[in-house]
């Protein structure tokens, strides 16, 4: 039997303590992460239990009378440990809709976590997926770079590295959020007429909760900010959580440049290095200019599925 319980602040520990030992669990689905916009959110996470034993955890909010698997979160399907086997997983499963339907709820719609995140095979969940109907209604296309094994660049890009090395252009580390958000809100704005999903102020406090985790790199001439990425860093990802740079980066090919030191010397011993979805429309749109960018750097798909079970 799989005991169900709805999270409330007194499991924080238990919980965060699960996902540092779990299979597939970053850093972005420990609380402290989930709860900083938790006033955008209700809540509806669950832990699941077997023999008093906790064996997985749910991150979910609520919508209406549908279950989001986590609304904020780039990913957040169960997170699993060592324990996790496929049978296991399926009684998880039953125990979860179970649970919801006696709520009334309607559909989880479910968002897997990447298998590029996983530090052991965690795809039972997939399984169980499949086993309980889920249709897939949407699928993004990320652009990772498997660092181990890496594909060269093609020429252009040979070509604008070649022109940012003859720029005096200093990268490395920085604390300077406030001007890299800038820089990042015109670019969204003017390209893809959106926002950024963090502010400055919620970026700091990320930042300082998650040190190790949550990276900023910048690219400067002369004390100017030209460009800069916002690097999540996982066991086994460095990912591309934002990206950006200013007009006379672009002329100076700063990005370029900043990416390569990225790529080639500060996370060269990982596993992957991710440079974030190029779909947009629920995955039916690909914006080819985008990817052709990012392949560029010999980075390749590895896609993200979502899933509806209705209830």
């Amino acid at each position: 039997m799989i005991e169900v319980v709805k999270y409330s602040a007194n499991y924080k520990d238990a919980w965060d303590d699960f996902v540092r030992a779990s299979k597939n669990g970053t850093f972005m689905l420990h609380r402290d992460y989930m709860d900083y916009h938790a006033d955008r959110f209700e809540d509806h996470s669950l832990l699941f239990y077997r023999k008093g034993k906790l064996v997985a955890l749910l991150p979910a909010n609520v919508v209406g009378t549908e279950v989001q698997s986590h609304g904020g979160l780039s990913y957040g399907g169960i997170v699993s440990g060592a324990s996790m086997k496929a049978q296991l997983m399926l009684d998880v499963f039953d125990a979860m809709l179970l649970y919801y339907r006696a709520l009334s709820f309607e559909a989880i719609n479910y968002k897997v976590i990447p298998h590029i995140y996983h530090q052991h095979p965690a795809e039972e969940d997939l399984y169980a997926l499949f086993r309980n109907d889920a249709t897939l209604y949407r699928r993004d296309l990320n652009t990772v770079i498997s660092l181990q094994n890496r594909l060269p660049y093609n020429t252009f890009r040979k070509r604008k590295l070649n022109l940012a090395a003859q720029q005096c252009i200093k990268v490395g580390q920085s604390q300077n959020y406030r001007a890299f958000l800038t820089i990042s809100r015109q670019i969204l704005a003017d390209k893809y007429n959106t926002t950024p999903a963090h502010t400055a102020d919620e970026l700091e406090l990320l930042a300082s909760c998650f040190p190790g985790n949550i990276k900023l790199y910048t690219a400067e001439k002369d004390g100017h900010l030209l460009a800069g990425i916002l690097i999540y860093e996982t066991a086994t990802v460095s990912h591309c959580q934002y990206i950006a740079t200013s007009l006379e980066g672009q002329q100076l090919s700063a990005l370029d440049l900043l990416t390569n030191y990225l790529i080639s010397e500060v996370f060269a011993h990982r596993l992957y290095f991710s440079f974030g979805v190029s779909t947009e429309q629920q995955g039916t749109y690909l914006n080819q200019n985008l990817i052709l960018n990012k392949e560029s750097y010999g980075g390749r798909a590895v896609v993200q599925d979502f899933y509806r079970i209705t209830l």
